[in-house]
């Protein structure tokens, strides 16, 4: 039986690349340059910036002083912010680039999306289950050029194994296993908060950078790139990195429904995310999908199936099919490393680049790859590895309710609270 689908049929069925949108009023020509705000202009968002440096820079944005002068010295007629919420009340800003830790995601992207401006928010989209969501609806209403920083989304060799998931080389998928070596040596996990006074630096802005959470001292155990691990600013390895390694399993194996989420790892640490978790998903039928299981295996967790183990490349994937298996590491190309199975004739059109990507479709209304509309369900379920971690039981999620339905307090992490001033 052949499973090859034909670039019409693709198109007909992909949400991805449907029809073009319609753009509001502010849209440009496709030769005119954006009016860009860029929120978050150090590390990953001094990257972002570059990349999107060719259009005009009306404004940055950063709580780190220094971080701000870097940027402003590389585009001298930016004007500068400490605090986002002022950057998105500027009417003369045709889109926002939005690079801050993740407990900032949906406040900046929501404030901005409400005021007419197309996002490029970084991975994970959001902190929470309900603010993804939430994100999600507000840009299907909004009707705005929206990408969610996965780089590797449309890579060729990411794009040659949905092509593969999508056509089932190798037969219905059974199972899916993706591992990273994160936090490991990148960030800390497992600890407790800190404790013990610190001044705050001068070039920081401490209070800006809390943003929506609860206040608390400043000390450097948080910023500016530990955060990740601490459930109150980050959402550990599984938020950082299944966003990138998950994307392929997601994309073609139309991941979605009623779900079944397991994690297991070490005792829980109410201050921040684990130092190993394994955690299963289990979806039914998808369409002509089988029912598949997916494991994400975290920091020093491995499968216990030693071929399995073996045939898994780190920070990488691993399909088991009816009739072989393929795998894939990150940034690399797929392979049928067993069985029999053959990959189709590629049909996926290449992306210009993702920020080029977005940028073109602010411009003429074009679609986006992880557009809001399929980064917020796909981070929807991606965390929601981390709410049965924390609830310590199996947990049934129901999308259509946006609700757990067999443990109801496990809702209650589903969401979080805001301070005055930084609600959604």
């Amino acid at each position: 039986m052949s499973h090859k689908i034909s670039r019409r049929s693709f198109a007909r069925k992909s949400a991805i690349f449907s029809a073009p949108f319609i753009l509001p009023t502010s849209a440009r020509g496709a030769n005119e340059r954006l009016n860009l705000g860029v929120i978050g202009v150090g590390g990953k968002g001094a990257s972002n910036l570059a990349s999107v440096g060719g259009e005009n820079i009306v404004a940055v944005c950063d709580v780190d002083k220094n971080r701000l002068a870097g940027a402003k010295n590389r585009h001298p007629n930016a004007v500068e912010y400490t605090d986002y919420r002022k950057l998105i009340e500027r009417t003369d800003i045709d889109a926002v680039v939005v690079t801050v830790p993740d407990h900032n995601h949906a406040p900046a992207t929501l404030r901005a999306l409400r005021s007419g401006k197309h996002v490029y928010c970084e991975k994970p989209l959001t902190h929470t289950v309900e603010e993804a969501r939430v994100v999600a609806a507000e840009a299907k209403r909004q009707k705005l050029a929206t990408q969610m920083g996965t780089q590797n989304h449309e890579a060729p060799g990411y794009l040659r194994l949905v092509e593969m998931l999508e056509t089932k080389a190798v037969g219905q998928v059974r199972e899916a296993h993706i591992i990273t070596d994160r936090p490991g040596k990148w960030w800390p996990q497992g600890v407790n908060a800190p404790t013990g006074k610190h001044d705050i630096p001068a070039h920081l802005d401490w209070d800006l950078w809390l943003g929506p959470a609860k206040a608390r001292p400043y000390n450097p155990a948080y910023a500016p790139f530990k955060w990740r691990g601490f459930w109150d600013f980050g959402c550990g390895a599984i938020g950082d990195m299944a966003i990138h390694l998950m994307d392929p399993s997601f994309w073609g194996l139309k991941l979605g429904g009623k779900v079944k989420v397991t994690s297991e790892g070490p005792a829980l640490n109410s201050d921040s995310a684990p130092t190993w978790m394994i955690t299963k998903f289990e979806f039914g039928n998808r369409g002509d999908f089988a029912p598949v299981n997916v494991y994400w295996y975290e920091g020093t967790a491995r499968p216990q199936d030693g071929k399995v183990a073996e045939q898994l490349p780190m920070n990488g994937s691993l399909f088991i099919g009816d009739t072989g298996r393929i795998a894939c590491a990150h940034g690399g190309n797929p392979s049928i490393i067993e069985g029999t199975g053959e990959a189709p004739k590629p049909y996926l059109p290449a992306s210009p680049g993702h920020h080029a990507q977005w940028i073109q479709a602010c411009k003429t209304g074009s679609r986006t790859g992880s557009n809001f509309e399929y980064a917020g369900p796909f981070t929807e379920l991606v965390l929601l590895g981390n709410v049965a971690f924390r609830v310590g039981e199996t947990i049934e999620y129901d999308p259509e309710v946006g609700k757990v339905i067999n443990i109801d307090d496990a809702n209650s992490l589903l969401r979080k609270d805001y301070r005055k001033g930084w609600e959604i």
